[in-house]
Formats: structure tokens, C-alpha cells, sequence
């Protein structure tokens, strides 16, 4: 089964570019992740959208 949460790091995989990348998207919301519990985590359904729109706020 495929996982539908994806922690920062793996998100930054997912997406082929650095933690601190994701971490500074996320942390000026231009990227789609919550945070829970102080830790960013991501849909990957809303990662693979956000790519495929190109939306970049």
C-alpha cells in the first residue's frame, strides 16, 4: 500500500529537492502541508497537484 502522508523528508524525495527547500515552502505556505504535533507533514495527492497547477504562490 502506498503512503498518503508523507513526512518532510519524504516529501523533499518525493519531489526531488533538498529538506530545506520543503521546509522554507511549507513554512511560507507555498507549499500544501499541516502541521501536526510540530511536524510538517504532507498529502501526497495535494504535492502531486501542487506540481501538476505549477502553484507557486
Amino acid at each position: 500500500m502506498e503512503k498518503e502522508i508523507l513526512t518532510i523528508e519524504e516529501a523533499a524525495s518525493y519531489l526531488q529537492v533538498g529538506k530545506r527547500s520543503i521546509y522554507k515552502l511549507a513554512k511560507d505556505g507555498k507549499i500544501p502541508g499541516k502541521k501536526v504535533l510540530n511536524k510538517w507533514r504532507f498529502e501526497k495527492d495535494s504535492l502531486r497537484n501542487w506540481v501538476s497547477k505549477g502553484q507557486v504562490k
